[in-house]
């Protein structure tokens, strides 16, 4: 099962409390967590954001898409990085999410991957046929790149 933990700041306190921080303490903490999910082969890909101020909302209340150039949100609202895990289990999700270095004010939302099973139901539709194959032209482009 593939879960994806996304990180959120959930206060100002935390955000703060962040640039109190020294990064290259952060940096080597989330290395040693990427490094410990890499060598046990649960790691997928992840990637941490750059700041809201350099974002944007599509919102497609309208007919027209509205785009809102950021900051946007509240800090609750706004994630800052991302993991996406391979797992055999839920509880396994929560052992990884749980040893993530976050401090007070920070939280994980780990949310579970759909995959081909959960469209058993349209087995027979188009695009669900094309997925398998779009994953398999992902998986060889990131070999590639890689």
């Amino acid at each position: 099962m593939k879960y994806m933990l996304i990180m959120r700041n959930v206060s100002e306190t935390a955000v703060e409390a962040y640039k109190e921080m020294d990064f290259e303490e952060v940096i080597n903490a989330m290395g040693r967590y990427n490094e410990s999910m890499m060598n046990a082969g649960v790691l997928l890909a992840g990637e941490g954001l750059s700041d809201a101020d350099e974002g944007f909302v599509v919102d497609f209340a309208a007919e027209t898409p509205i785009v809102t150039d950021g900051p946007y949100g509240e800090i609750h609202e706004l994630f800052n990085g991302f993991w996406i895990i391979e797992v055999s289990s839920k509880d396994e999700a929560i052992e990884w999410a749980s040893r993530c270095p976050l401090g007070p004010g920070s939280k994980l939302e780990v949310r579970r991957v759909t995959d081909m099973t959960d469209f058993e139901d349209y087995a027979d539709n188009e695009y669900v046929k094309k997925e398998e194959g779009w994953r398999d032209e992902q998986a060889k482009r990131a070999t590639a790149n890689g």
